[in-house]
């Protein structure tokens, strides 16, 4: 079946969701919706671009990111994700894949750490280098088990700051990331709302992220979904990179423990 056809159908299944209860697991629309276009996925496309720019000798000292050690050894790409976020040593700090990339690209490529945070999200126009990076790097860890790491002072402290804002309420609408992930069987519109303190519903989620996001044709990072989720909050958007935002991630990665990870995924 051609790429427009399992388009047309898929939004015929939506059509017919919106007047029938809505279900969850496999019989849920979206789940079929992405069951079905599964095969074509374009994040493909992102993760050979990615894999390009982690091989070429880029930014002001002209080498690449192949000495970039993401926790598992300098150039080893294959399983760091689903060690991250993670106590790094030589920052002295705990960070997740893009914090990371970011230091590599300013130890390394020579790169102002301005310069490497400008364009992380791409928009009409406008691809983002980091987004196809995040795309490589993670797909060398499909089929891996996660095992983000809790040992290190550092990343008990950073888990609990994540913990902490989690379950923070405050904004126009006092919300929560909880208010919305924090309790079983809750849906806006049809979307279904994993519960992210439950372990099956946080490794089925934290799993397959980065995705490409049909509705916005581009592949979109945890830190993507992450600052989606405070706009919905009414929340002011984080910074590229902060610290909150690795916490909360290092949260929900430790949340996944032993999930099979399955990204890029395609969501809708």
């Amino acid at each position: 079946m051609k790429m427009i056809d399992k388009l047309f159908l898929a939004a015929g299944i939506l059509l017919v969701a919106c007047a029938a209860s809505a279900q969850q697991g496999k019989d849920d629309p979206l789940t079929k919706y992405r069951d079905m276009l599964a095969g074509d996925n374009p994040a493909e496309l992102s993760e050979m671009k990615g894999e390009a720019l982690w091989k070429t000798a880029r930014g002001p000292n002209k080498v690449s990111l192949e000495k970039c050690d993401l926790g598992v050894g300098a150039g080893v790409v294959v399983g760091a994700y689903v060690k991250l976020p993670r106590y790094f040593e030589d920052t002295k700090m705990v960070q997740d894949l893009e914090s990371r990339l970011v230091t590599c690209m300013v130890s390394l490529q020579g790169y102002t750490a301005a310069d490497a945070k400008k364009n992380p999200f791409s928009s009409p126009g406008k691809p983002s280098d980091m987004e196809a990076l995040a795309s490589y790097i993670t797909s060398q860890s499909r089929g891996m088990k996660m095992a983000t790491p809790l040992s290190h002072p550092k990343e008990k402290e950073a888990y609990a700051i994540g913990k902490q804002i989690f379950y923070y309420r405050a904004g126009p609408y006092d919300f929560s990331c909880a208010t919305c992930h924090g309790a079983p069987n809750l849906r806006i519109r049809l979307q279904y709302l994993p519960d992210l303190t439950n372990p099956k519903d946080a490794r089925e989620a934290y799993s397959t992220w980065p995705a490409y996001r049909v509705s916005q044709g581009e592949v979109r990072t945890m830190q993507h979904r992450l600052n989606d989720c405070f706009r919905q909050q009414r929340f002011p958007e984080p910074l590229y990179t902060s610290d909150a935002i690795t916490a909360l991630t290092m949260f929900l990665a430790k949340n996944a423990e032993g999930a099979t990870y399955n990204a890029p995924a395609l969501k809708r």
